[in-house]
């Protein structure tokens, strides 16, 4: 019963401590020239989606929840922000090649199409991100077409 105490105690310790460790912010006051609403012509029911689906993960400007202050959610939330832009940052759009475009693009039409994103763990809790048939239907006739026009 001791050792369970201790353990406990020690667990306790732990997580109090990493609340100290702090991470890294993605956010900015800014909306770049190359940001992909301004590069291109989406139409208001897309932009709206997307920014609210896509852009926490995908851009320089996260909408933090308030349990992000919290480790180690935090450290989970950075990796994905970290890894998604890198995937692809709708904040630097205007500045891939049109061949780069065209990938990104057939990209998010099978991802959309594979209910790959916008992530599962992401619309457990931010129930708005979830896309509905007819707005997948709607974002990937719209990529389709900025795809074709490249």
């Amino acid at each position: 019963m001791k050792f369970v105490k201790i353990s406990a105690l020690i667990l306790l310790v732990a997580l109090v401590g990493i609340q100290f460790v702090p991470t890294k912010r993605n956010q900015s006051n800014t909306v770049p020239k190359t940001d992909f609403m301004l590069v291109n012509n989406v139409p208001g029911a897309v932009q709206n989606k997307l920014q609210v689906s896509c852009y926490d993960c995908h851009s320089n400007n996260t909408q933090y929840p308030w349990y992000n202050k919290l480790q180690p959610i935090a450290w989970l939330m950075e990796d994905h922000i970290t890894k998604g832009k890198e995937e692809l940052n709708f904040n630097e759009w205007g500045e891939l090649s049109n061949r780069r475009k065209n990938s990104k693009l057939r990209s998010i039409i099978s991802q959309i199409e594979d209910n790959e994103m916008p992530m599962d763990s992401y619309t457990l809790i931010h129930r708005d991100a979830k896309l509905s048939e007819n707005e997948k239907t709607e974002i990937i006739k719209y990529m389709s077409q900025l795809k074709n026009s490249l």
